[in-house]
């Protein structure tokens, strides 16, 4: 049974993952009518300066719910068909036999089989996801890197294919997404980047949402610590960073209430229609960039909490900061939790993450914040 919000239980889940080894953490909590807002920690490891529950973060790929939700508004307004081939749109992206095998819907699940284009834009992360053989370097080197989604989308087109198109067995790949951009960016004669934030982050009335417009965070926020599995020691603040190496696949700045306030009005059918939403909940598995088998649909992936129910949201992750947001299929429970450390696990000999206090801290949180 679902217990109502204890500020006091909040509070100290909250204070373990920081005591665990996480800088600095905040979050916003709600159950009905009732709304927490928490915070640990440091914002500033150099000073001092502490969290607040309103700062400004990079929240990496739960983008892809916001362009999700894009697409399947121009779906409805029949510009876009979701079974529709995407060399139908973009030719000379996705061109020959994949282009023609390959829809809309299987960029939007992952199931499209074309590869991540990451490791090709950041040459030491070549070995990935053999992490012992990868190095933080192109992360220092790419720091002021302006990408085009072109070159990105032909780095993972060209790459051998992770699976056939609308294959069993999905794997998740940004390279899906910036096609969705591009596309996005065809049927509206407009970027994606000025398309979403007017019929999606303008119609979910999020005052503190936008897309970089240069490498900084504007607005109260908190540096960002990537330590690349303890290879970057102490770990590097990367709060300042050109996000042009996933665009808007997963470059969006929020806030923990602005992404509950946006799922909450996804999922009420206020951003695209119910059925919309249902297409965006049919699920199918797919390998994540942990490695671990997941559901996803378009967009949008599940949780099944104990006596629960189901709660839809998504995760995202960039250089140094890390973001969950989930809400319960009813809408009357959800949480938004920001971390301002990435790649907090040392490596084993056969090159795994090992277990750290702040993987246990963190999933006692979110337990406490889905359900008590």
């Amino acid at each position: 049974m679902r217990k109502p919000l204890d500020p006091a239980e909040l509070d100290a889940a909250m204070e373990n993952v920081h005591r665990a080894g996480m800088p600095g953490l905040f979050a916003e909590v709600r159950d009905g009518e009732q709304v927490w807002c928490g915070a640990a920690g440091v914002a500033d490891v150099a000073t001092g300066r502490a969290v607040t529950a309103d700062m400004r973060h990079r929240v990496g790929s739960i983008t892809k719910t916001f362009t999700a939700a894009a697409i399947l508004q121009q779906v409805e307004q029949g510009r876009i068909g979701l079974d529709t081939p995407i060399g139908h749109y973009l030719p000379q992206l996705v061109p020959g036999e994949r282009g023609s095998a390959i829809t809309i819907r299987m960029l939007l699940n992952h199931t499209s089989g074309l590869a991540e284009y990451l490791p090709y834009a950041y040459p030491s992360l070549k070995a990935f996801p053999v992490l012992a053989d990868t190095s933080p370097q192109s992360l220092d080197d790419n720091r002021f890197t302006r990408f085009h989604h072109a070159e990105l989308i032909e780095m993972g087109v060209s790459a051998p294919a992770v699976g056939a198109p609308g294959g069993p067995l999905g794997v998740y790949s940004n390279t899906n997404y910036l096609l969705l951009v591009e596309l996005l960016r065809q049927v509206t004669g407009t970027t994606a980047e000025r398309y979403i934030t007017r019929n999606v982050i303008e119609r979910a009335g999020l005052r503190h949402t936008s897309f970089p417009a240069d490498p900084y965070v504007k607005g109260p926020h908190s540096q960002i610590y990537e330590s690349w599995f303890g290879m970057i020691d102490p770990p590097r603040d990367y709060s300042v960073y050109d996000m042009s190496w996933v665009g808007p696949a997963a470059s969006l700045i929020s806030t923990v209430t602005d992404l509950n306030r946006f799922f909450r009005e996804l999922l009420a059918g206020e951003i695209v229609s119910p059925s919309s939403l249902e297409q965006m909940r049919r699920t199918v598995p797919v390998v994540s960039q942990e490695g671990k088998t997941i559901d996803y649909g378009l967009g949008l992936h599940p949780t099944e909490a104990p006596h629960q129910g189901t709660f839809w949201g998504h995760g995202g992750t960039v250089w140094g900061a890390g973001t969950l947001s989930m809400i319960r299929a009813d809408g009357k429970r959800q949480m938004s939790v920001a971390v301002n450390l990435q790649r907090w696990n040392k490596l084993d000999s056969a090159s795994r993450p090992q277990p750290h206090p702040i993987d246990a801290a963190l999933a006692v949180l979110h337990r406490v914040a889905m359900y008590g």
